[in-house]
C-alpha cells in the first residue's frame, strides 16, 4: 500500500474507533475559535485529492460548524401548514456554509476545495482550501482558472455549492 493510502487507512480507523490521540484533537481544536488558519492539513491524502499544494499562497483554514437542523426564531406569517414549524433542514450543505465562512473570512482568498474533518457533539469540522489572489501560486496553470473568478463560493461555483444547484446529476 502506498503512503497516502496508509495515512488514509489511519485516518478512517482514527475516526471509527475514536481513540484518546483524536479525543484531544478535537478538544483543541474545541478551545480554538470558529475560524482558523492552520500550517497544513489534517487530511493529507484528501487534501492533496483535492488540490492542495504546498506553495506559497495557498493556504488552508478550519472552519468549526454547529451541526444539526437550522432553526426558526419564532413562527410567525399566519396559522399555515408551512409557517408551523421551527426546525428546518438547511437549503444547502454543511460543507457550502463553511466555504462561505472561509471564503467571507479570508476576503483576498478563493475557496478550491473543502473536506470533513471531523466531528464532536454538537460540532463539525471542515477544512477548506484557499488560494490567495496575488500569490505566485495563482498564476499557474493549474490555479489560475480559480483565481481569476471572483466569489466562487458564495455564487455557488465550488463542489459542494454545485450540489446544490443541481449540476452534479443531469436529469432527464
Amino acid at each position: 500500500m502506498s503512503m497516502y493510502g496508509q495515512i488514509r487507512s489511519t485516518l478512517i480507523n482514527e475516526y471509527k474507533e475514536r481513540p484518546q490521540v483524536y479525543k484531544d484533537k478535537i478538544t483543541n481544536w474545541n478551545a480554538q475559535g470558529p475560524i482558523i488558519r492552520v500550517d497544513h492539513p489534517s487530511n493529507l491524502p484528501r487534501a492533496r485529492s483535492l488540490g492542495y499544494k504546498a506553495k506559497q499562497g495557498i493556504i488552508v483554514v478550519r472552519v468549526r460548524l454547529k451541526g444539526g437542523r437550522k432553526k426558526r426564531a419564532a413562527p410567525g406569517g399566519g396559522r399555515k401548514p408551512s409557517k408551523a414549524g421551527r426546525m428546518f433542514t438547511r437549503d444547502i450543505s454543511m460543507k457550502a456554509i463553511a466555504e462561505n465562512r472561509a471564503a467571507t473570512k479570508f476576503g483576498n482568498s478563493e475557496v478550491i476545495n473543502s473536506y470533513f474533518v471531523g466531528s464532536a457533539g454538537s460540532f463539525k469540522y471542515y477544512e477548506v482550501i484557499l488560494i490567495s489572489k496575488g500569490s505566485p501560486a495563482s498564476k499557474s496553470p493549474s490555479y489560475s482558472v480559480i483565481a481569476s473568478k471572483n466569489g466562487r463560493a458564495a455564487r455557488g461555483l465550488t463542489s459542494a455549492a454545485t450540489k446544490y444547484r443541481g449540476l452534479r446529476r443531469k436529469h432527464r
